[in-house]
C-alpha cells in the first residue's frame, strides 16, 4: 500500500495573508481541520508544512501555511498537491476504501472472466464510477453500487463485480 497519498490540490490564493485554496479529494473535508501539518508535493519534491488556520468555503478548503506569509509566496505553491501519511489518515468506515488503494487492482466477474485493472474512480454525485481498462485500452465504466461491486479484496489485487443487465 502506499505509504503517502494525496488529499487535495492547491488551485489558487486566497487574501493578503498567504491563504491557499484547496480543491480537496476526499469527501470529508472537515479532516483538514484536524490536521497539525502536511506535506506539498510538486515538481520540487515533498516538504513539510505546519498548518496554523484552516477555513471553508464553497466545497473548497482554505490553509494558512506557517511561513507562507503573502500571496506571492502562496502563489509558489499553486499546482501543487497536498499529501499526508497513511498513518495520519483518520481510520475509514469498514467497506470504504482509499481510492488510491483501489486504483491498479484488476476487476473480475464473478463468473471469472478479467474486465482489467481500475484505472480512474470518479464521483457522479449519487456514487462513484469505477473506471475499468482492458490490455487494449477499452474501458468499462461499473457504477460502485452494492448491485454490482461485490467484492473488494486489496490483499490479493482483485475486485470482483456482477455484471447487470444492461451495464456493458
Amino acid at each position: 500500500m502506499t505509504e503517502y497519498f494525496e488529499i487535495g490540490q492547491i488551485v489558487n490564493t486566497f487574501g493578503i495573508k498567504g491563504m491557499v485554496k484547496v480543491k480537496p479529494f476526499t469527501e470529508n473535508i472537515e479532516q483538514f481541520g484536524e490536521l497539525e501539518k502536511i506535506y506539498i508535493k510538486n515538481k520540487n519534491g515533498k516538504k513539510e508544512y505546519k498548518i496554523q488556520e484552516v477555513k471553508y468555503h464553497k466545497q473548497m478548503v482554505l490553509i494558512k501555511f506557517e511561513g507562507i506569509e503573502n500571496p506571492e509566496d502562496a502563489d509558489l505553491l499553486r499546482g501543487s498537491y497536498l499529501v499526508i501519511n497513511r498513518k495520519d489518515a483518520k481510520p475509514l468506515e469498514e467497506g470504504t476504501y482509499y481510492i488510491v488503494d483501489l486504483l491498479g487492482l484488476e476487476v473480475y466477474t464473478d463468473e471469472g472472466v478479467l474486465l482489467g485493472k481500475v484505472d480512474d474512480i470518479f464521483n457522479t454525485g449519487s456514487n462513484d464510477i469505477y473506471v475499468v481498462k482492458d490490455k487494449l485500452g477499452k474501458q468499462v465504466l461499473l457504477p460502485g453500487i452494492d448491485d454490482v461491486i461485490k467484492k473488494v479484496d486489496i490483499e490479493n489485487g482483485k475486485i470482483i463485480v456482477h455484471i447487470i443487465p444492461g451495464l456493458m
